[in-house]
């Protein structure tokens, strides 16, 4: 654990120790030490210009559903909890860029679709592109065989 991390760690200690002055601490805390794992435990299985499918709550007046928005990460922007990813897809030729807080209880989950092979760290260049020149190819692993083979091989198993 380095140095951030701590201090983030003694940063949302101190937060949850205000947040239950008054009530049963040891149960708010347990409640909160228990919320906190589950969201710094998401491990981040993908990288720049990987094809995503990020599942978020979207609240409705009473109703709250889970909509998808699948497209390439162009870019990855901070450490530890404040770390954002930015989503970009092609809507009715219209770029369309979305942008998410990676450890916010709003995101469901991240499926990885497919790795892109790329050499750059942000991926703004290929906002002026259109057409062939924007697309990203697919990085292939060392068996040859890709990601998106991998997954329908186990969808047709179930």
């Amino acid at each position: 654990m380095n140095l951030v991390d701590k201090i983030e760690k003694e940063h949302i200690i101190q937060i949850s120790g205000v947040l239950v002055k008054d009530k049963d601490q040891e149960k708010a805390k347990d409640a909160i030490v228990k919320i906190k794992e589950d969201y710094l435990n998401r491990k981040r299985s993908f990288s720049i210009g990987d094809t995503v499918k990020v599942h978020f709550k979207i609240v409705e007046g009473e109703k709250e559903r889970i909509q998808n928005f699948e497209g390439y990460v162009i870019g990855v922007k901070g450490k530890g909890l404040c770390t954002t990813v930015k989503v970009r897809k092609n809507s009715f030729g219209v770029g369309v860029e979305r942008t998410f807080l990676l450890y916010s209880p709003r995101v469901e989950k991240i499926d990885l679709i497919k790795k892109g092979k790329v050499r750059r760290a942000k991926l703004y260049y290929l906002r002026a592109r259109t057409g062939k020149s924007a697309m990203i190819k697919e990085k292939i692993d060392t068996k040859g065989k890709s990601l998106r083979l991998k997954s329908k091989a186990k969808a047709k198993a179930k």
